[in-house]
């Protein structure tokens, strides 16, 4: 990790989940000293769930104060008041500040009015950043220049993986890896389930749907090979596995797969004109 990062003081408006998952994960690698975080949220419970992390953390009496003392501040709030805090920071944000939004479906554009800098970068990351394997994706303001991607880059790289892209596919990636966690919880939930409706004690049950699921992912990881390459080679023929999948497709498993990213896609998308 680049030393710069090291020393420099980022902020944090908000404190929520996601605010929590992405400070605990820089500290852990590493990447960013709990002392160097400023931070603020209005709820008191996030706040001193965020300082039981991170006790170093320094609370800030205010948003304005969260970037003022900071070089690099991060809008960790929920997109419906997202409004209410770009109003509370007008007057501000200068031009040595970089701003970037982790806030669903908030466009770039509605974050350079109201910030009154063009110096913003738009991140989509994941929860499972926490554990240093999130995806996380974002796009850069006009005002924000290559050292900044490249910035924000390192810090999103310190707890999983980035790609930088285009503001228009941010939506659809909020769909497939911002919510697509949730979505492989219900499955792995439900794999668990079925090992026990066939006998296995929970804990046996759900430690198996995980590895598999993990080993699943891996195997598409490392081999590169398309998913569909993959299963074939497990589904012998008359065997368990393509018993098994007969009942995924009568329940229309891989289409509801498909129609929850499209219907979180279109929730994003909702939320940016609100």
């Amino acid at each position: 990790m680049e030393r710069k990062i090291l020393e420099m003081k980022i902020g944090l408006v908000g404190a929520g989940q996601m605010a929590q998952a992405l400070a605990r994960g820089w500290v852990q690698a590493g990447c960013v000293p709990g002392q160097q975080l400023v931070i603020y949220d209005p709820a008191e419970a996030s706040l001193n769930a965020f300082k039981e992390s991170i006790p170093d953390a320094r609370i800030a009496a205010g948003n304005r104060q969260v970037v003022a003392e900071s070089e690099v501040f991060i809008l960790a709030v929920k997109p419906q008041v997202m409004q209410v805090v770009l109003n509370d920071l007008q007057g501000c944000v200068t031009g040595d500040k970089l701003a970037v939004s982790i806030a669903a479906g908030v466009p770039l554009e509605q974050l350079c009015t109201g910030l009154g800098t063009q110096r913003v970068i738009r991140v989509m990351p994941n929860t499972p950043c926490l554990v240093g394997i999130g995806a996380s994706a974002y796009a850069l303001a006009d005002g924000a220049n290559a050292e900044d991607g490249k910035l924000v880059g390192s810090l999103l790289d310190a707890v999983g993986t980035s790609a930088c892209v285009q503001e228009q596919w941010l939506d659809a990636i909020t769909g497939l890896s911002g919510s697509g966690p949730a979505f492989v919880y219900t499955i792995i939930e439900a794999l668990s389930d079925g090992g026990v409706l066939m006998g296995l004690p929970r804990e046996l049950s759900t430690a198996f749907a995980v590895q598999t699921v993990r080993g699943a992912a891996e195997m598409v990881a490392e081999t590169k090979e398309h998913p569909a390459v993959l299963r074939d080679r497990v589904a012998s023929p008359g065997g368990t596995t393509i018993a098994g999948l007969k009942v995924l497709e009568s329940h229309a498993v891989p289409a509801a797969c498909i129609a929850a990213v499209q219907a979180a896609t279109d929730r994003s998308r909702v939320l940016a004109k609100q």
